[in-house]
């Protein structure tokens, strides 16, 4: 079973605080592999949050096909941190030459907000294919605001590789979403890893969906962005990107699609005939399985929910300035010891928890 964890902050938090909040969990992961997403940057970051950050992993040749790309499609690089790898003897690692982490300005020609959506997403499709038919590198995130890095090994080796225990302000962020785990179910490749990244989206989740196969089929078809399929976890961030994103229809629809009410508690209800209309359209994006999922929001807002049957944990708990999700609460207990206890949430298998950006909880009911 995954352990997955994120930390919503007023302040900017370095890396490491969600590290902590991951340890103490450590018997739930295997040491197979780290991921994590970051949005709202700080830091080095802190000039260019308008601008897309690439995030990649690449051999030399990887980096220079990306350089000379870019350059062809009048992308203008203005800002980069390259890591100083800590290259200890007997990490438990398995590192790629170079990681990236560059701000590009958009080119000229391109201004309205859609027409940039499209762009960054396009241009990181291109890079991936790209550099997996050379087998060169892998990019993870193209996208104003966000950071993404994965590798496989162990946690605390790849902290120390990236020296993510050092908290010196270089990489700070308001909203992290990470998990301590590798995937385990299929191949181990890095875009397996959680946390999953898309137009603004970043979704982790604990458990399985068995219902991957009719989710797969049916998503290659609504949207070009969905693709890899290499977890069946990502079947939930695409299902979340296209209620919200291509529908855009209200957060509290999104469970309504993943799992649908029972046809006769359906028949109760006063929206009966909008929830019967979303389970007859969209059945084949129903989830079944024991999960979890935690997902960050364009707006910055966070949110997690469980299987009909909650048969993952989940917990949220705050102190007024921090909100943390964790799988188990003594992640919680770790970074928030002085919290009020007695506020903490359990979600329950019929909700959706919401922490908008005044860290204020918010409960849909399904």
């Amino acid at each position: 079973m995954c352990r997955i964890g994120a930390i919503k902050s007023k302040v900017p938090v370095h890396p490491s605080k969600a590290l902590h909040l991951m340890l103490p969990q450590q018997e739930g992961y295997d040491n197979s592999g780290f991921a994590m997403v970051m949005q709202d940057l700080y830091g080095v970051f802190s000039q260019y949050k308008d601008k897309p950050l690439l995030s990649m992993a690449c051999t030399r040749e990887g980096a220079r096909l990306v350089e000379e790309y870019m350059d062809k499609h009048h992308f203008t690089q203005l800002a980069a941190w390259v890591p100083v790898p800590d290259k200890q003897p007997n990490l438990n690692i398995e590192a790629l030459p170079f990681y990236i982490f560059r701000n590009y300005d958009y080119p000229e020609f391109v201004k309205e907000p859609e027409a940039r959506e499209a762009l960054l997403l396009d241009t990181r499709l291109a890079l991936r294919r790209m550099l997996e038919e050379t087998g060169e590198g892998y990019v993870y995130s193209f996208w104003p605001d966000v950071l993404t890095l994965k590798e496989i090994g162990d946690p605390r080796d790849i902290a120390t590789y990236f020296h993510l225990w050092d908290d010196n302000g270089c990489l700070l962020a308001k909203n992290i979403i990470v998990q301590c785990r590798q995937n385990t179910n299929y191949d181990i490749v890095r875009y397996a890893a959680h946390p999953f990244f898309l137009q603004g989206y970043t979704l982790c989740a604990n458990g399985e969906n068995t219902f991957f196969t009719k989710n797969t089929e049916f998503q290659k078809s609504l949207f070009r962005g969905y693709i890899g399929f290499e977890s069946d976890s990502q079947n939930f961030l695409y299902t979340l990107h296209y209620v919200l994103h291509e529908l855009k229809w209200p957060i509290s629809y999104y469970k309504h699609v993943i799992t649908p009410l029972p046809f006769s508690e359906l028949a109760q209800r006063p929206d009966r005939d909008v929830l019967m209309t979303i389970r007859q359209s969209l059945a084949h994006l129903e989830i079944n399985g024991p999960n979890t999922i935690i997902a960050g929001l364009p707006d910055g807002r966070m949110m997690t929910c469980c299987d009909s049957k909650k048969l993952r944990p989940v917990v949220v708990g705050g102190d007024g300035e921090m909100v943390a999700i964790s799988s188990e609460v003594c992640g919680i207990n770790e970074i928030l010891p002085n919290r009020d206890t007695s506020k903490d949430i359990y979600p329950n298998e019929r909700e959706v928890v919401v922490i908008n950006q005044d860290l204020e909880v918010e409960r849909w009911k399904q």
